[in-house]
């Protein structure tokens, strides 16, 4: 949804990521109407941080703030960031993809 975008224009990394976050979709929103927590405004929180969802205790415990780092790490391969996280998603191997909903989840706002 690129309406959700921050007043910045989107880039081509955006718009792509916007396209890739349709397989996150599956769980997360950034309309608040997931079965996952929304992502909307997450660039810079703290993980496991939004009400409404049981977090796993990794997550919960894992110390991780949502930055272009960590991100990252967790969007390319989730169970490997955090051990025993409830997302079930295998992650974006191409590195090109993980840029791309990074871009996308940090112009949320």
């Amino acid at each position: 949804m690129v309406l959700a975008l921050s007043a910045r224009a989107a880039t081509p990394a955006m718009t792509r990521g916007e396209l890739l976050f349709q397989t996150c979709a599956a769980c997360h929103s950034v309309l608040g109407d997931g079965i996952g927590p929304d992502l909307t405004g997450i660039y810079g929180q703290k993980a496991a941080g939004r009400p409404g969802f049981a977090y796993s205790d990794a997550l919960k415990s894992s110390g991780l703030v949502w930055d272009e780092a960590t991100l990252r790490v967790f969007i390319r391969d989730p169970q490997a960031a955090v051990k025993s996280t409830k997302m079930t998603f295998p992650g974006y191997s191409d590195d090109a993809d993980v840029d791309a909903v990074v871009a996308y989840l940090e112009g949320l706002k």
